[in-house]
């Protein structure tokens, strides 16, 4: 990759730059031609101002020469002086080491604070609450922090799944489900960071819900140190270059912490859905996609399954069930692109704690190859349409038959652009690609623009019905969600298609 100019979006790891537990953060794709490069091929992280010719050397600093970021002037979001940790300093950081559990059940927080002192946890759900996005529902005690030891790092796999239990939190048994988050805080006041976690109930309900943590973890950089760091797609040389996907991880864990800000890479997708969906009364259950590999929830049990946002790592156990609810009746709505892309392995932790390492050998070492369509198994004949590319720039989405029921009530007709709708990645229809056996197929969108390379590329918006008469919708684009109900990228005519299709898939028409 050498020092090229590359969009944050572009390679999945760094300054994903959402900051707040709402979500409501730019979004890389959004952010224009950003680079993280400096003049001497080292990354430098979002949470960093580049330091001045004459600063001294710091972590992640190997090359003789080098300039080091400094630390990015203090933000006074949420407070005066407060702002978000980095994986140079680690002021505070943590993950839980539990995946979703239900009300009744225990999350387990483990976190390392630099200087050792005392920090809380605030507690958030995500939702509407009146347009704000979230509502706080527990505060924890003053809890004591200390520097926990140095992750471990073998072959490309990072892990702290040796740290010590900082807080054990019982979930109440009246307490909602759904998407929280945790925002850690110094005593000090000048620094936080944020933990995702689900709240999942085995209630029947009209939608189920799945939240990407499989793909979230995926991109995970943590730590962004220059040195340590390795996802599926990057990792570090001993002189602080970010190296590309030849040289990443081929295993990742759970047991860490997300990088910068401690929030996954497009987790705002999910927000955007919840914020509106919630606001509209849907009836919506919550899991992780971890608990649709490990059978912890029945997908045939529910009207609809919803994939939010970008879902691109999926295991055989997960297709499966979600093959078998489609011919069960159970409809599907993908509203995002990319999905189901890698296949992947789950395994155990070195604990024996299932579903704690993500292993993804993608074109290295020993075995089949793990592209879906490389195994003759395409994406296409479960979502509609599949992968084609990056999109460099926003392109507006050109609606396609407009007389359909999904159009009904948005004003959109034949030819219509829906601008910037076309975004970060897009899906279409592959004509050498099998299809899924459908008693009904149609295009709504087929929307032209121009990848990096120049070339004249098109996406499309999909819906099928399957035999057993599920619906099943892709977008085939990432900006569907943040259409929802994303501040400045709200569009009234996806809201109403939107629901126009889950009201459809709730009342079984």
């Amino acid at each position: 990759m050498g020092s090229e100019q590359i969009r944050r979006w572009e390679s999945g790891a760094l300054a994903h730059a959402v900051t707040d537990p709402f979500g409501q953060g730019p979004v890389p794709w959004l952010r224009g031609g950003e680079t993280y490069f400096d003049d001497t091929g080292h990354v430098v992280p979002w949470y960093m101002d580049p330091a001045p010719e004459s600063a001294a050397p710091g972590p992640g600093a190997q090359r003789a020469g080098s300039r080091v970021p400094a630390p990015r002037r203090a933000s006074t979001a949420g407070g005066a002086g407060l702002r978000s940790a980095d994986d140079v300093h680690q002021q505070i950081k943590g993950f839980v080491s539990t995946g979703a559990v239900a009300p009744g059940e225990a999350v387990d927080f483990h976190v390392t604070v630099n200087p050792p002192q005392e920090f809380t946890v605030d507690v958030y759900r995500i939702g509407h609450y009146g347009g704000d996005g979230a509502a706080k529902i527990t505060t924890s005690p003053r809890l004591s922090g200390i520097v926990q030891p140095p992750p471990l790092a073998a072959d490309r796999t990072v892990s702290c799944h040796h740290w010590w239990l900082s807080w054990r939190l019982q979930i109440p048994s009246y307490w909602s489900i759904g998407a929280h988050v945790a925002v850690l805080t110094t005593a000090d006041g000048r620094h936080r960071s944020h933990i995702p976690f689900t709240i999942r109930d085995n209630r029947s309900a009209d939608l189920l819900l799945l939240l990407p943590d499989i793909t979230w973890q995926a991109y995970n950089l943590y730590p962004e140190d220059g040195r340590t760091g390795a996802s599926l797609y990057h990792a570090w040389d001993d002189s602080g270059r970010l190296l590309g996907e030849a040289d990443a991880a081929t295993t990742v864990s759970f047991d860490r912490p997300y990088a910068g800000a401690g929030l996954p890479l497009h987790v705002g997708h999910a927000y955007d859905f919840i914020r509106w969906a919630e606001r509209y009364g849907y009836d919506v259950a919550y899991a992780d996609a971890r608990d649709l590999h490990g059978g912890q929830v029945d997908p045939t049990r529910y009207r609809g399954l919803v994939f939010p946002g970008h879902d691109e790592y999926w295991s055989t156990a997960m297709r499966r069930a979600v093959e078998r609810a489609r011919d069960h009746g159970t409809s599907l709505v993908f509203l995002s692109a990319n999905t189901l892309y890698w296949q992947v392995e789950l395994a155990p932790s070195p604990s024996g704690a299932p579903d704690r390492l993500l292993i993804c050998r993608k074109r290295r070492g020993p075995g089949k190859p793990v592209l879906w369509r490389e195994v003759d198994r395409p994406e296409q004949q479960l979502v509609g349409i599949q992968y084609l590319g990056r999109v460099p720039e926003p392109h507006p989405l050109i609606v396609r038959n407009a007389g359909h029921w999904l159009w009904d009530a948005t004003g959109a007709r034949e030819g219509d652009a829906l601008d910037g709708l076309v975004a970060g990645e897009a899906d279409r229809y592959f004509p050498r690609a099998p299809l899924p056996g459908h008693d009904e197929r149609i295009l709504l969108a087929h929307s032209p623009y121009t990848d990096a390379e120049g070339a004249l590329r098109h996406q499309e918006t999909s819906l099928y019905r399957a035999p057993s008469g599920a619906w099943v919708f892709a977008s085939g684009t990432f900006a569907w969600s943040p259409a929802l109900d994303r501040p400045g990228h709200v569009d009234a005519r996806v809201q109403r298609a939107t629901a126009n299709l889950l009201d459809r898939i709730c009342k079984r028409d």
